[in-house]
């Protein structure tokens, strides 16, 4: 998979990395990717982070850099379905480690940097929701580091489909169901 980058009138960026290269397409702005589920800006920096699922394993989150490669297929940290490494192992010069991975998969899907007023402590973490761990995920950033990650809402909602930052300042979390819905999180009351 790659990620692609466009002009909003969809006209290619004449920056791109590939634009000059008859061997590839002008959009393109990455590859090695195996399945992008998540996006989101870094609210200081404006880097892209991106997430995707892993095999078996191996889901993880990128910041993507243009004309650089990611892995896919030939290095994870996940398996194959039935067993087995997947390519030629985790790293290989000239592709990208990813910032963060979990195995098992936690199934990562909706991505936010929270930039709100109303839960001070979270400002500027990244919020990360989990369709197989059914829970909410916030990952502490330093410069282009996590630092600490902290799993919220562990079954207590079902499978978190998205997560944004609302108009109103809190965090919202959609959930993946028939009878699905959409929370509002906000700091506790004081005693």
């Amino acid at each position: 998979g790659s990620t692609v980058r466009l002009n909003p009138d969809g006209s290619v960026p004449a920056d791109n990395p590939f634009v000059d290269r008859a061997d590839a397409l002008p959009e393109l702005y990455s590859y090695g990717h195996r399945n992008a589920q998540g996006m989101a800006v870094h609210p200081e920096s404006g880097a892209l982070w991106q997430h995707e699922h892993g095999p078996q394993g191996g889901d993880e989150v990128n910041i993507v850099l243009p004309g650089r490669n990611y892995g896919w297929p030939v290095i994870s940290h996940g398996e194959e379905y039935g067993g087995g490494q997947v390519g030629e192992g985790t790293s290989k010069p000239g592709m990208e480690q990813p910032i963060v991975y979990w195995v098992p998969s936690i199934a990562p899907s909706g991505m936010a940097f929270y930039t709100g007023d109303a839960l001070p402590a979270w400002e500027g973490n990244l919020f990360v929701g989990a369709l197989a761990g059914q829970h909410l995920r916030r990952l502490v950033v330093e410069g282009s580091s996590i630092t600490h990650q902290e799993v919220l809402l562990e079954g207590a909602l079902g499978r978190i489909r998205d997560v944004a930052t609302g108009p109103d300042g809190a965090l919202w979390v959609l959930t993946d169901a028939d009878n699905g819905a959409l929370y509002r999180v906000e700091a506790a009351a004081a005693p």
